[in-house]
């Protein structure tokens, strides 16, 4: 129990600088792409920054590894934590190691409560439309065949993919561009079924709300009438008439004389 709350503990705390280092990663990556006749101390820098930015999510894996009461249990929950630490050491790529760290970060930004599924999606798309342009244009504008020569038909093209619409006028030549344009369509389809049962939840919770409180109306309007039906019987025992006047039976005995 001492284990879990440390590691909660160091979740929580860890959280907001690894989301830092996430953006500083976002950086690194993308300057190469849209400056690639940037000094080449940028470049060494970029590369630095990445390689610095997977290593601190490597070692945040290893804490919570570390930090687990269950690390059997730890390692088969997150094996998405698990693959997007070892990928990057199988192959070296920069493509690669992007994609470790939106793996890494998606988990901890599920890990947030106060992060809301409207924000995450939108978040999502955002991230998937300027990260997916961005690989797409580092894997395709030296190809000998691409289309997709700059940084305007890169997010035209993750557009038209992530909203399955394809219009065909720029689509990937390389092995790894279509690899890309996959994952683009499946993350689409994906976003789209959980935006549209983020929408079908809130309309179905809507009517629940509302069947309930007609139901509290119905049952304190049942209550009134049964509080009535019991005042009307105690009145009819009394032998009072609902304009307050005595009966004419009981007040012919209150008026009679005693014998």
């Amino acid at each position: 129990m001492k284990e879990t709350s440390r590691q909660r503990l160091w979740e929580r705390r860890s959280q907001t600088p690894l989301l830092v280092l996430a953006v500083a990663f976002a950086v690194a990556y993308a300057v190469p792409i849209v400056a690639p006749d940037a000094a080449p101390p940028v470049h060494r820098a970029c590369t630095a920054t990445e390689w610095t930015v997977w290593a601190a999510f490597a070692a945040d894996y290893l804490v919570r590894l570390a930090l687990s009461p269950a690390r059997r249990a730890f390692v088969r929950t997150h094996w998405m934590d698990l693959a997007a630490v070892v990928l990057p050491m199988i192959q070296p790529l920069r493509l690669l190691r992007l994609v470790a760290t939106l793996m890494l970060v998606g988990r901890r930004a599920k890990m947030a409560p106060q992060i809301r599924l409207t924000t995450y999606v939108a978040g999502a798309v955002v991230g998937l439309l300027m990260f997916g342009s961005l690989a797409v244009l580092s894997v395709e504008r030296d190809a000998p065949h691409g289309n997709i020569r700059n940084l305007g038909d890169a997010v035209w093209w993750s557009f038209t993919t992530m909203t399955t619409v394809g219009y065909g006028d720029h689509s990937p030549t390389t092995g790894l561009g279509r690899v890309l344009a996959v994952g683009l369509m499946l993350s689409g389809i994906a976003l789209l079924g959980v935006v549209t049962a983020n929408i079908a939840a809130w309309f179905i919770a809507r009517f629940e709300r509302d069947d309930q409180v007609e139901r509290l109306q119905l049952a304190a309007i049942q209550e009134l009438h049964a509080e009535v039906r019991a005042l009307r019987a105690e009145v009819a025992r009394l032998g009072v008439r609902p304009d307050g006047r005595p009966d004419a039976p009981a007040a012919l005995e209150a008026t009679a004389p005693t014998p």
